[in-house]
């Protein structure tokens, strides 16, 4: 019998065993079964007698909720669980692309390329056009500069729309779905 107060990778602290305050508790034991609310003395008892911990599960509830479990298996299912959860979350990447107000149509015509490649991986592409010294009086050549790039990406969805944010031009594009 653990006396230990440990975290699962979720970063939940879990009361387990003689760090229980509660005076009452509603006990569940390791096969699911209500056993019903028995004293904390009385529950950690019956947990030595299994050779298993007492571990607070809702502590909120009244009476709290304890359960007799062998404690580092629950949290290597909790840590499972956590896992396969995971498992399903898509992450969207959001890959950067600069661009120059006097760019060459060849270099242009390369990130175009190279967007399109981010794109067809699912990935999201901000692109950010700086205006350096006397170019943020071109600020209409720069506008049409990146609406040029958007249209030669072809089908897009556009995240957020060309904007100036300080001396940076910024659009965000994904691929349409």
């Amino acid at each position: 019998m653990r006396n230990t107060y440990h975290r699962s990778p979720q970063r939940k602290y879990w009361t387990v065993n003689f760090r229980i305050t509660a005076p009452q508790l509603r006990v569940i034991d390791h096969e699911g079964k209500q056993v019903g609310v028995l004293s904390k003395d009385d529950a950690l008892r019956i947990a030595q007698e299994k050779e298993m911990d007492l571990v607070l599960i809702a502590e909120r509830a009244q009476p709290p909720v304890a359960k007799i479990i062998d404690f580092k298996k629950f949290l290597y299912q909790e840590e499972k669980k956590l896992k396969e959860a995971r498992k399903g979350i898509k992450r969207s990447v959001v890959k950067d692309v600069k661009l120059s107000l006097f760019i060459g149509p060849a270099d242009l015509e390369r990130l175009v390329n190279k967007s399109k490649e981010f794109l067809s991986k699912g990935s999201q592409v901000r692109i950010n056009l700086t205006l350096k010294g006397r170019e943020m009086g071109k600020r209409d050549m720069a506008f049409d500069l990146i609406k040029k790039y958007l249209t030669s990406l072809g089908e897009i969805n556009i995240s957020k729309e060309p904007r100036l944010e300080g001396r940076v031009i910024r659009a965000v594009v994904a691929r349409k779905k």
